[in-house]
């Protein structure tokens, strides 16, 4: 077979998918060799941008270096670089730095931001297309927030902390999710109210998340409302001001940030190459997705104009391009192969859309509705299967660490109980473990379980050595039985093959004296035996439950080194103070109670010690 060259531009969710696919097909082949070139380094995961203009995850978290999506597929070469003229004679793409002979091309550019010609957006609006879009967006943001907190004008400072987005569809709709979770951490860094940061979303049609059922897209609309996004419908925005938005009814809304989400087009550079054109620039293909009158050149992803139904072209969504690119990849095979070529089917399997990290409502296969938790569980099965289809486990697990454990503020569907920053996952088992120790030996001095001796009885089970002098009055016999049955009262039981070793045989002498004068007789010994048995089931409570925690597991420090130092402690149970340490770690923030007591204590207490901080202080 002779040699062939295959070019594809773009390395959007189109340009990825079709060369996994041809690569994989010849992977064995020297005689084909792809040659993917693309502006950036990266694949961007543009379907979570939104993430990281709301400062959910980290930076890189939707950035997939293309030297690792292709690793393994040699026959795969990688160019950053941008093209700058595509020449249909010669079969030539030339680029600022080279030039590509090919023998068949897949244009996968991908679209932009339409703006309609709408006055201002350009110089003052904000798109959200791109990780340079993103990322501007959320310093923006950042910045605002910060200079807002210190204007004392009303009407100013009410405009800068006005965030509006512009366009009802999934991207808009996710954007200002976004933005409802993040306004409690910007508000608390910059010490104003939430209450202060006021959310618009601005719709030219009459409803919104127009590609959904409306049914999902009401419950979406209730929810946002409910958490006091103000949506407005039918109100075209006609021009974009520094400080403020005109809309076509004539009101104004001051705001100093405007999303625009309303609009895609076919990549603009696509205009040079002499290639017929339709609807927002998207190039026309027919049903194998060759670009009409031209040979070898096919058109994928949002860039690609074909009608799967009269005036109906394929969706600009992801299930569209990576169903526009597998076939035109199959439909280059075929011609290589020489076998039949595949018409386009578009399939399409449900919607869904998240509004922050904690709620969302989808539609699959037009018939499963879900909302709330299923939603946002589904979406990230959906995401996770995208990496599965790419073939890497590799970002399959940079996902699941930013999406599921490298989370601040509660931002993910699990609240933040896997957060790492948050909490210590993995001890929640020891903490467990380790609390039903402790309740184990204070039940069987208090409930007489496992054949240890219940303090219900009639005998009094004096705790120290040291109280024989206490019972002067019995004799030798009686007092060293009174020791025996302290033992497993207030020490911990052990029953192996060997004697186990004591940490120490008898008491050090300062202790004694201690207890002496804590413990003078056997009514005090009485008393505090029984108190510190209640404290023990307390304690153990406590650490299963996850309660304070630190203070529990402290205790127990104590606690043993006390049983040690009263010569009732073995060496093989020092492991005791190791785990409590450990689990003083934050072990009760993930899956326990301190994750809702720990912080209403530190509100509570905080404000009532310190007051309520603000950014401006004006001496009342």
């Amino acid at each position: 077979m002779p040699e062939k060259n295959i070019v594809v531009i773009g390395a959007g969710y189109a340009g990825v998918a079709a060369t996994k696919k041809l690569a994989k097909k010849y992977k064995k082949n020297k005689d084909v060799t792809i040659t993917l070139i693309d502006r950036h380094s990266y694949h961007t995961m543009m379907t979570e941008l939104h993430e990281i203009a709301g400062a959910r995850v980290e930076p890189n978290a939707v950035q997939y270096d293309l030297q690792r999506l292709f690793c393994r597929l040699k026959n795969v070469k990688l160019v950053t670089d941008n093209v700058t003229d595509i020449n249909h004679d010669t079969k030539v793409v030339t680029t600022e730095q080279g030039s590509y002979s090919y023998d068949y091309l897949v244009l996968g550019m991908g679209g932009e931001p339409n703006d309609f010609g709408t006055p201002g957006v350009k110089d003052f609006g904000f798109t959200l297309w791109s990780w340079e879009d993103a990322m501007k967006l959320r310093t923006h943001i950042e910045e605002t927030v910060a200079k807002a907190a210190k204007i004392r004008d009303e009407a100013t400072r009410k405009a800068m902390l006005t965030f509006t987005v512009c366009g009802s569809g999934f991207t808009g709709i996710e954007m200002v999710g976004e933005l409802l979770e993040w306004k409690e951490r910007l508000a608390k860094d910059n010490k104003i109210s939430a209450e202060e940061i006021t959310l618009y979303v601005v719709e030219a049609a009459p409803t919104i998340l127009n590609m959904l059922d409306r049914n999902d897209a009401g419950k979406a609309e209730r929810y946002m409302t409910k958490k006091g996004i103000k949506i407005l419908t039918d109100s075209p925005i006609v021009e974009v001001k520094e400080d403020h938005i005109l809309l076509k009814s004539g009101e104004s809304i001051p705001t100093h940030t405007l999303i625009w989400t309303a609009g895609v087009r076919a990549n603009s550079d696509t205009a040079e190459f002499g290639m017929e054109a339709a609807r927002a620039g998207r190039l026309v293909a027919n049903q194998y997705m060759e670009a009409k009158d031209l040979k070898d050149v096919y058109v994928i992803g949002d860039l690609v104009y074909f009608e799967e139904f009269e005036n109906t072209p394929t969706p600009q969504i992801v299930q569209a391009a990576e169903c526009t690119a597998h076939t035109a990849a199959a439909n280059i095979i075929a011609e290589i192969d020489g076998t039949e070529k595949h018409e386009y089917k578009g399939n399409y399997q449900g919607f869904m859309v998240s509004i922050g990290s904690r709620y969302g409502v989808a539609c699959l296969f037009e018939k499963i509705h879900l909302s709330g938790f299923l939603a946002i569980l589904m979406k990230h099965i959906v995401n996770l299967k995208y990496f599965f289809d790419i073939r890497s486990g590799y970002y399959a697990f940079q996902y699941i660490m930013h999406e599921f454990f490298h989370i601040k503020d509660k931002r993910n569907i699990f609240r933040g109980h896997l957060s790492r920053y948050g909490n210590v996952l993995w001890s929640v088992p020891l903490r467990v473990f380790y609390g039903s120790m402790w309740l184990l030996e204070a039940g069987k001095k208090t409930f007489g379980w496992f054949g240890g001796e219940s303090w219900f009885g009639d005998s009094v089970k004096l705790p120290f050595a040291w109280l024989q002098e206490a019972t002067s009055g019995a004799s030798e016999a009686a007092a060293d039985a009174v020791v025996e049955t302290a033992k497993p009262v207030f020490g911990f039981s052990y029953a192996y093959g060997e004697e186990p070793m004591m940490v120490f045989d008898k008491a050090p002498k300062w202790f004694e004296w201690m207890m002496e004068k804590m413990i003078p007789t056997p009514e005090v010994a009485l008393f505090f035996q029984k108190t510190m048995t209640i404290i023990e089931l307390l304690i153990a409570l406590a650490i299963i439950a996850g309660l304070f925690t630190w203070l529990s597991n402290a205790a127990t420090i104590a606690l043993v080194i006390s049983f040690a130092l009263s010569g009732m402690f073995y060496w093989v149970n020092i492991w005791f103070i190791f785990a409590a340490i450990a689990l003083m770690n934050g072990s009760g923030r993930a899956f326990g109670l301190d994750y809702y007591v720990i912080p209403w204590v530190q509100k509570v207490a905080g404000k009532w010690w310190y007051g309520t901080p603000k950014s401006l202080y004006d001496g009342k």
